[in-house]
């Protein structure tokens, strides 16, 4: 997994980035392959928005969320774009098997 992660009027702190390299672990489970993953963080007055591009074989997964904290903005982020991972695997699992 490459992780690249930016931030908009935002520092990235380490913190940031482990947490944020943590909730990626999660999707690798599902995808069981190399993909890269570019992540925005960005501060808009007291909105603090997180989004996720993941390139998988060809096809681009998107998912952002926001929230007034960056922690819970990045577990609903997550949430939806380990959704569409799952979703993502299911549909090519299947078009193998027919």
């Amino acid at each position: 997994m490459q992780l690249d992660v930016s931030g908009k009027n935002i520092e990235v702190t380490d913190s940031l980035r482990g947490y944020l390299e943590e909730k990626m672990d999660r999707i690798q489970r599902h995808l069981g392959q190399d993909f890269q993953a570019h992540a925005v963080l960005s501060v808009e007055k007291h909105r603090q928005i997180a989004e996720v591009n993941l390139r998988v074989d060809g096809a681009t997964l998107h998912a952002d969320a926001e929230d007034e904290d960056m922690y819970a903005a990045i577990d609903a982020m997550a949430d939806k774009i380990d959704r569409q991972a799952r979703r993502y695997h299911e549909k090519a699992q299947d078009n193998q098997r027919s």
